[in-house]
Order: C-alpha cells, then structure tokens, then sequence
C-alpha cells in the first residue's frame, strides 16, 4: 500500500517522510512587498548590511526590475544568495482593458486563484491610479458592486504595491529620466483599506518612499467607510490624504447604506476624521467626504441640507458621485437636474462640491462598479443572487 492511502486510513508517515517535511526549505521571501524598515530588519537577518535594503527598493520599484541577475551594483555573490533566499513576485495581469475615454482597467489574480481590479483614470497632466486592498469586500454596502462579491481574504502588501508596480511599468515610466504617469494613487478599490491595516499601511509607505515611487502625501488618499479604531490609529503610522465613504448624513439612512455604520455612527465617524486630520503636520488639509447620488435615496434638498449642516465645522471638499448601474442592484443614477441642484445647494453654502465625472463605464470601471473574480468565502455574492432572481420572477409574476 502507497504511503499516501496509509496517510488517508490515519496511519503516521514513516521516520523518512517525516524527516524530509521537517527538513523542507522555508518559502522564499517576497521582497516586492517589504516596507523599508521590512527591508532593513530583513537584510539583517541574512547579516547583510542595511543599505542593500536602499539598493534593493530602487531596484524593484524605482527601475521595475524583478530579476536579481540584472542589479549590477550587488555583488554576484550576493545576488547568488538572493536567488536563494528570496524572489521579486508580483500578481498576475489576467486581463488589460482600454476605455474610449483613455481609462484602463487591469484584472490582476492573486495567490488563491482570485482576481482583483484596478484602474487607472488620466485627466490631463494627472494620472491616478484606484488601487484594491482586499479580495471581495469585508463590508457590503448597498450601492457597491464589489460587496455583491463576497469577502474571500485581504490582500499582501506585495499584492497591494504590486498593483502600482504593473500600472507603472506598462506606461513604461520605470527607470531613470522617464515620465511618470501616474501621479496620484487612491486607496478606492476593491476593499475596505482599513481592515487591511498592516499591509495597506506598508504598501503605502512604499508609494511615499523616495527611494520607492516617491509621491507625495497629498497624492497618496485612503478611503475607508469608517472602520473608526482603525482611524484613531493611522495618523501614528502614515500621513496620508484621507477620504471617508459618507453617503448619508443621518444615521437611520446611511445604516441601510453603510452597513458598519451601525458599530461606528455618524458622530464617532467624524469625530475620528477631525483627530486624524488634527494631528497632520499641515493643518490646511481638508477631510474629502465623498457621497454617491441615487435617485429618490439620498439626493434631495432636504438631504442636501442635512449634509451642510453636518459638515459645518470640518474642513472638508464633497465629491458628488453619480451612482453607476450594475447588476443585482435595483438603486438608479438621478437626473443631471437633481445632481446639479444638490451641488448647487452645497455651493450656496460656502462648500467645495465638485461631481465625480463618469470615467470608464464601457469597460465597467468606474466607480462602484468593480467586481473582480472573487471565491466568495462568505456566500454573500450567492444571497445577492438569490435576491435578485426572486425579484425578477416577482416582477414577471406581476406582469
């Protein structure tokens, strides 16, 4: 009998096989994820020196190379111990879609076998980049087609930069002297940022880094839906740009619409936005609250109005973000004419409105609509499902 049915009927392997598990090579390292001090702490304890950690970080992300045999300045005999005790692994591109409107959309697979989406929007001169922290979303807010998806896991760091490392390399803006063309990253994908925290954190102290991509703090923005513990603890890691998921400016609405709200109100949402932009060492920063527009939902004057006095005494710029269909959702887009009267009410009050153009809607890439490939852990996508067939055979009943 084969030892691997003796394993299946509970028998214990012999001393051999168990000697050659014990003795089986660590994973290698995935340095493309590694945050600086990562880095450091990690060449150290190879007892390397701790600016092989510079040289590497220039190497991966400011020249895009993956390859250990092409960084000239290392000596062979360290480039030899690299290849045996690390690797340079981004996730995979499955799929590049190009908008007319010059978005782009990148399907990218993970560890696991699911994928994850990320676009990129050019608007003149800037360039940003929508990058995901998680596989599905561990929120499922009502109006999002990513929540639809289910929760699989969080992403790595290495998956979270390495979204920014593919973007960057096919505009071919890697490497001494060329032009950047991403200029602005945000933290908007798939995902809820902040019950990411470790890994979303080091990814974007690798964007700021300027031995990394070296962008600034103000383009650099985290967007969270209002994970508020989570909040309370960012301004002591990173100084970043941040944008809380709003869509509601009472607590009985934005309960149906932002399901988290009902751990972390309204009160408790901008009492952690107003700390954290209170500790930044520029104190002209201003809170981005965004708010989704859906018709005969959140989008009247008298909602307008709400949302005016709610912000009264935060720095703050609302971005207005017409709702994008997709499916298993019956929410539809307002008129241009309700759109415009709410920014037009939010104006009259001394506010910075603007509303979010429609970018790459042709390739389902604008905002809301990113679904990715999810292994729904959750049997959430499955319950959407269900929900929408029954209201499809509930209509067609009724015709």
């Amino acid at each position: 009998m084969s030892s691997g049915v003796e394993q299946a009927s509970g028998q214990l392997p012999n001393q051999g096989e168990a000697q050659a598990t014990a003795s089986a090579p660590a994973a290698p390292a995935n340095l493309m994820g590694m945050s600086p001090t990562q880095m450091r702490d990690w060449f150290a304890s190879i007892d390397e020196k701790p600016f092989r950690a510079t040289q590497l970080l220039k190497w991966i992300h400011q020249h895009g190379v993956d390859d250990f045999d092409q960084m000239t300045n290392l000596a062979k005999s360290l480039r030899s111990k690299l290849q045996d005790l690390a690797e340079i692994r981004p996730p995979v591109v499955v799929e590049e879609k190009l908008s007319s409107d010059g978005t782009r959309k990148w399907l990218i697979r993970v560890t696991g076998g699911s994928c994850v989406e990320t676009v990129f929007i050019p608007e003149g001169e800037r360039g940003t980049l929508c990058v995901s922290s998680q596989v599905g979303c561990s929120l499922d807010c009502s109006f999002c087609s990513t929540g639809k998806q289910g929760f699989n896991r969080d992403l790595t760091s290495a998956e979270i930069i390495g979204q920014l490392w593919i973007a960057a390399k096919s505009f071919d803006s890697l490497g001494s002297g060329k032009r950047r063309a991403i200029s602005n990253v945000v933290m908007m994908g798939m995902g809820e940022p902040l019950m990411n925290f470790d890994n979303v954190v080091a990814a974007m102290q690798l964007m700021m880094d300027d031995n990394c991509y070296g962008l600034s703090k103000r383009r650099v923005t985290l967007s969270t839906a209002g994970v508020v513990p989570q909040m309370d603890r960012l301004a002591d890691h990173v100084d970043v740009s941040l944008a809380i998921s709003l869509h509601a400016a009472n607590d009985e609405l934005r309960n149906q619409l932002v399901p988290i709200n009902r751990k972390y109100p309204i009160a408790e949402l901008l009492r952690a936005s107003r700390d954290y932009l209170a500790r930044m060492p520029d104190q002209r920063r201003k809170l981005t609250v965004e708010y989704t527009l859906i018709d005969q939902v959140n989008d009247s004057l008298e909602d307008a109005a709400q949302l005016a006095r709610l912000m009264v005494d935060i720095p703050c710029k609302i971005n207005l973000i017409p709702f994008n269909p997709f499916p298993l959702s019956d929410y539809r887009r307002p008129s241009n004419n309700r759109i415009r009267a709410f920014q037009h009410y939010l104006m009259d009050k001394g506010y910075t409105a603007t509303v979010r153009t429609t970018r790459g809607e042709d390739i389902d890439a604008a905002c809301g609509q990113l679904a990715g490939a999810v292994n729904d852990l959750t049997r959430r996508s499955q319950r959407h499902r269900n929900k929408a067939e029954s209201r499809i055979a509930a209509t067609e009943v009724g015709n």
